[in-house]
């Protein structure tokens, strides 16, 4: 836990300054991070929820290489259209390579490989796996770097018709990981590009440092998530159309007469950050890279594709930016480094070790992931260090208290502070 007491004067948002100030990564150079060991648990607690909702939605992860082929590229028309941002690399035999800013292409090949008839489909395979796009000015720490994590998921179908089916199921399972990080997400109508159509959409989450500005009606922002038990190859239209009926957009696709026309106590306003982008392009690889299958009828014909991409990185930086406080950053219990601390305000004290002692073990033995911190340092520092890394629970461990029999806990949301015997506050904390 290598703290900071203050932020490097070149970290401008709050993100980025507590992520350094809590030791969770350390530059390496202009958007490229090294994750310190706080940060790489947060972030693979991150891609696990994602990983699980995936799963449970019927996608199928695979995992594609960061090097990709520029002839797939020119395959698809996209590597001399794609500019700057790709880091194009020549190896030892002169063949062109690239770090991969995306997998549409890699993904089309893998899957013409394989699957030629429709009775195959649908097919939705997802990878999470670093991608790099080299940004002119990378800047806010992970929420706009030049190396990320990303998953992103791509659909195959025979028809539009199907592909509406795949984006459902992505629509709502998307709802489901945000919630499941304690985030309140935001479906929003984004530009569905030269395809048309209305099955593009972006996902925000509301901090009051978003990059852009959200318009939406409450009754969407107040929505719960569908939750897991929805029946993931039924009909999910009439789930998603309870939402998409209601207003939503960020200022880029922003309608202010149809805004206007809602009831004044419906209309929300307020920032928002993007986490996610779920997107239908049909054709748009399958037909160069002749990604065909048999149809009913006996015809080959082009798969109806989609792509889900979520930042897993950026949401590290997005949930800081929606939850933190003077302190330090407020983690949601899911992603959270530690589950509890146990903090011995008097280290080399035999009845504090013992007691100490004793909750790292009960709350080892009840999957809670606890941090033991018996440095031999002031109180205040390590209250402070607890705060500033976000840990939810926190077993306060002191001579005074054990003579007396408790020990005081404290919940870093919202500041209680409890005395109880340890049995006591240990159930608590394992709720």
């Amino acid at each position: 836990m290598p703290t900071l007491r203050e932020a490097p004067a070149d970290a401008q948002i709050v993100s980025h300054q507590l992520m350094l100030r809590a030791g969770l990564i350390r530059q390496e150079a202009a958007g490229i991070y090294a994750w310190l060991p706080l940060g790489l648990k947060v972030l693979k607690k991150i891609e696990q929820v994602v990983r699980e909702e995936m799963n449970r939605a019927g996608a199928v992860e695979i995992l594609m290489p960061t090097l990709q082929l520029a002839d797939l590229w020119r395959e698809s028309g996209r590597y001399d259209d794609y500019g700057e941002e790709m880091l194009r690399i020549k190896d030892r035999h002169d063949r062109d390579l690239l770090y991969g800013p995306t997998a549409e292409e890699v993904v089309t090949d893998i899957f013409r490989g394989y699957v030629k008839s429709y009775k195959d489909l649908p097919k939705n395979l997802y990878n999470i796996q670093w991608k790099f796009r080299d940004e002119r000015r990378p800047r806010f720490g992970v929420m706009r770097g030049r190396e990320f994590l990303m998953k992103d998921a791509y659909s195959f179908d025979i028809d539009e018709a199907g592909a509406r089916r795949s984006y459902n199921r992505m629509f709502l399972a998307y709802l489901n990981v945000y919630a499941r990080l304690g985030l309140k997400a935001i479906p929003v109508k984004a530009d569905p590009g030269p395809i048309g159509g209305d099955m593009s959409h972006e996902f925000m989450i509301l901090a009051d440092t978003g990059e852009s500005q959200v318009f939406a009606h409450r009754d969407l922002v107040e929505m719960g998530a569908p939750g897991p038990n929805i029946d993931w190859f039924g009909d999910l239209e009439p789930e998603v159309s309870r939402r998409t009926s209601l207003y939503a957009a960020s200022d880029e696709m922003h309608d202010e007469a149809r805004f206007a026309a809602m009831p004044e106590e419906k209309r929300m306003t307020a920032r928002g950050i993007e986490v996610g982008h779920i997107f239908y392009f049909g054709e748009k690889y399958s037909k160069p890279m002749k990604a065909l299958v048999t149809g009913p009828d006996g015809k080959d014909t082009p798969v109806q594709m989609g792509s889900y991409g979520v930042g897993v990185s950026r949401l590290v930086g997005a949930i800081i930016e929606a939850s933190h406080d003077d302190s330090g950053i407020i983690w949601p219990d899911s992603v959270a480094p530690f589950g509890a601390a146990v903090l011995n305000l008097r280290a080399g004290d035999a009845g504090c070790d013992e007691v100490c002692e004793e909750a790292y073990k009960s709350l080892t033995d009840a999957g809670l992931d606890p941090l033991y911190d018996h440095r031999a340092d002031r109180p205040g520092a390590k209250f402070a260090a607890t705060d500033l890394v976000g840990i939810p629970w926190q077993v306060v461990v002191g001579p005074k208290g054990v003579a007396e029999g408790v020990v005081e806990l404290k919940r870093r949301a919202t500041g209680e502070r409890q005395t109880l015997p340890l049995a006591a506050a240990l159930k608590v904390i394992a709720g």
